[in-house]
């Protein structure tokens, strides 16, 4: 009956454990039935369990009861700090002044929040039935999962690690209530949570989804719709982007040593022909240690499509043919394009290396680039 949840962290010196909100009936302990100013309070027992001498001594009440600790308990105080209390109105007697002395504890002066427990129950994080119940709900009364987990469960664990822009990576998602739940968080805090959900294209028997990786991808546009709908104002981005793990783009160098002129003459393009531009340029993204969410726009410059990544910190063209004639035209464009994103910094600028008809051309788009201050220029 019991379930274990495990957390990891890529630097656990840097991991901050927030506190839990205050629950309605949390918050229904705090009243003030002495009307002080400070505001509501609950009382807290003064007498505590260990070991500690200067807590050994008798109280006097209002009524003229006296007041030792119950047996093997001690004062949790001394005398002074009791006699502090006492002259600020921080020791409660009860309503008729006679009884046991209590600490009052102000919910003004606590924390926000309050300690995080390890037991979480049915009530607080979710179970298994609510979970097929949301997915049933998502998918039109069809649980296409088997063992979903709750997205209740998936949201205590962002708010008790999380804070806006954080990244959390859940590496066997299933049906993805954890994007759901990141997703979700987003909207309702507008502090988005950046996540990567990893889950093999394991095949299932069904006719609409072909794997549980299909359903997790369904489940988040399902979610995302849900959340436009209920928030068509919403400003943040609940887009997701898929990727699928593949070799490299670039033509290992392989030799045939039967036949070194046909090996030669095919690696004299080195980007595997099979591969597709955007294939090429999340390789290179990746290569560059830029992140997969990073934004990309692309515009049409003298019939070549190129990408600006990061507002123009990369462009790129991987048009497959540039002729000597679409140099000047290309690089004049991709300078005035850069011109007017205006990036912060230095921008690098990257060509198929193989698309140039020959050195010339090659020389010539670098030497325009240079020309208006982009020096970062490379081959693919």
């Amino acid at each position: 009956m019991h379930d274990f949840v495990f957390v990891y962290s890529r630097n656990r010196d840097l991991v901050k454990v927030n506190s839990w909100e205050r629950t309605e009936e949390q918050l229904e302990a705090y009243r003030n039935p002495d009307n002080d100013p400070r505001g509501p309070w609950r009382a807290q027992d003064l007498s505590a369990s260990k070991p500690y001498s200067a807590g050994q001594f008798t109280i006097e009440g209002p009524s003229g009861s006296k007041f030792d600790p119950p047996p093997n308990r001690y004062w949790r105080c001394h005398r002074a700090q009791f006699d502090a209390w006492l002259a600020d109105d921080r020791v409660w007697w009860g309503v008729n002044k006679d009884a046991r002395p209590m600490l009052k504890s102000f919910l003004s002066e606590v924390e926000r929040g309050i300690t995080p427990h390890t037991w979480w129950d049915y009530d607080f994080a979710g179970h298994n039935k609510e979970a097929t119940l949301e997915l049933k709900e998502l998918f039109g009364g069809d649980a296409p999962f088997d063992t979903p987990k709750p997205v209740k469960l998936m949201r205590r664990l962002l708010d008790l690690f999380c804070v806006s822009e954080d990244l959390v990576l859940d590496f066997f998602c299933g049906s993805a209530p954890f994007g759901q739940a990141a997703m979700e968080m987003g909207a309702a805090t507008g502090a988005p949570i950046r996540f990567f959900l990893v889950q093999f294209p394991e095949p299932i028997d069904r006719r609409d989804f072909r794997s549980i990786a299909d359903i997790a991808k369904e489940r988040l546009r399902r979610v995302r719709r849900k959340l436009k709908d209920k928030k068509p104002m919403f400003p943040g981005d609940l887009g997701f982007r898929v990727f699928k793990l593949d070799s490299t783009n670039i033509r290992v160098w392989d030799p045939d040593r039967d036949d070194l002129t046909g090996t030669l003459l095919d690696s004299i393009e080195h980007l595997k022909p099979d591969r597709t531009e955007q294939d090429i340029l999340f390789e290179l993204l990746l290569k560059l240690g830029l992140e997969l969410t990073v934004p990309i726009e692309q515009r049409t410059i003298a019939g070549k499509a190129v990408h600006s990544i990061g507002v123009g910190s990369l462009m790129v063209c991987l048009a497959p043919k540039i002729s000597r004639e679409e140099v000047e035209p290309l690089a004049h464009g991709i300078v005035s394009w850069r011109k007017e994103l205006a990036p912060a910094g230095e921008t690098q600028v990257g060509f198929r290396d193989s698309a140039f008809a020959d050195d010339v051309a090659k020389s010539n788009v670098t030497a325009i680039l240079r020309q208006y201050g982009l020096e970062n220029v490379r081959s693919l």
